[in-house]
């Protein structure tokens, strides 16, 4: 009798052993999928990390002035064709715009 339970504690422990080992290699596999390694390792190194946001600030600065560029060369463009129409009242205030940015473009004081 004592024989059949101390077998059946074996094959209990055994069974929970399993488990625990399959949770393991799951939370293992997660993990690497997740690279936080890389991530800690990245912290350990300062210089890396700095370089890395600096080229990172620098790529995102250039592409929101170029992207600005583009948005407000497209606004005048529109408002220079909108000041073509001789409209009677948006007519006027468009030009009014568009000469002050020439201005502004060209050096002169308005």
């Amino acid at each position: 009798m004592a024989d059949k339970d101390e077998t059946r504690d074996w094959d209990q422990l055994r069974s929970a052993l399993e488990a625990l080992e399959t949770r393991l290699q799951k939370v293992t596999v997660d993990m690497e999928r997740s690279m936080i390694a890389d991530y800690v390792q990245l912290l350990n190194r300062p210089r890396s990390l700095i370089w890395r946001n600096l080229l990172a600030g620098t790529a995102r600065g250039v592409g929101i002035a170029i992207g600005f560029t583009f948005f407000a060369a497209t606004i005048l463009y529109v408002l220079q064709m909108l000041g073509a129409l001789n409209l009677p009242i948006i007519g006027d205030y468009i030009a009014d715009i568009v000469k002050i940015v020439q201005n502004q473009l060209e050096g002169k004081s308005y």
